[in-house]
């Protein structure tokens, strides 16, 4: 679903180039979860950004579904956001004139096939996030938790194949947090996407099938977690081993 090769970005911080990714190669599944953990700095939002192509790699490639993604046009990116991943950021990024239901339909509009089926998706999204009920409401009149739920509705709305969160959890309260790394998972697992998720959270990393860690722009360890949520000793120890 996904495969990155030999991926590099540095940023120029005055005269000075620094290395942010260097040389990362990861591999991603249909339906499998992998979560990115490391210290702050070492490249995991920049990694989501170049799969993405918000950002530009220096280097490397990123292919989805077997499509090398074309940095060179921006148009090209712009299609692929629009049509093959979905992403779920960690303020929500929600359309604040738009209630619950129109930013869920969103992808929809832009795309202009918002006809009878993509309607009764966007529904079918809003009622298996819990939020059928808030549909109608402003981003505005929603908790941090609820318009996270929405944001996620808005990710899967049109099936993409690959997803891809940033901190899906670092708003919320425990409670929200579970059902989110919960809906991720299942909705991963139904529809076969690929899912990309960087978080800090042991407890959240822990529904993953794989745990990447990332030191100074490369992957240091992997962890096969195979979705056990009990296994946490694992986690908490190479994050101590690795000073993470």
């Amino acid at each position: 679903m996904l495969h990155i090769q030999s991926l590099s970005k540095s940023y120029r911080l005055g005269a000075q180039e620094v290395p942010v990714l260097r040389g990362l190669s990861l591999e991603v599944k249909a339906g499998e979860m992998v979560v990115i953990m490391g210290p702050s700095g070492s490249g995991k939002t920049t990694l989501l950004n170049c799969v993405s192509g918000i950002d530009l790699p220096d280097g490397g490639t990123v292919a989805i579904q077997g499509r090398a993604v074309d940095y060179r046009s921006e148009t090209a990116r712009t299609q692929l956001r629009r049509q093959q991943i979905g992403m779920v950021f960690q303020f929500f990024n929600l359309i604040p004139t738009l209630t619950a239901r129109e930013n869920v339909a969103l992808p929809f509009l832009i795309s202009g096939k918002l006809d009878k089926a993509a309607a009764e998706r966007v529904e079918a999204l809003l009622a298996e996030v819990g939020m059928a009920h808030r549909a109608g409401h402003l981003p505005f009149q929603l908790s941090g938790g609820e318009m996270q739920l929405v944001s996620i509705a808005r990710a899967l709305a049109q099936r993409p194949a690959l997803l891809l969160a940033d901190e899906p959890t670092g708003n919320v309260n425990p409670h929200i947090g579970l059902s989110i790394m919960a809906i991720l998972r299942a909705a991963a697992r139904r529809e076969g996407s690929g899912l990309l998720m960087v978080t800090h959270s042991p407890e959240h990393a822990a529904w993953a099938d794989r745990i990447c860690f990332l030191k100074d722009g490369r992957i240091a360890e992997i962890l096969h977690q195979d979705g056990r949520r009990e296994a946490l000793a694992p986690i908490h120890a190479k994050l101590l081993a690795l000073g993470i």
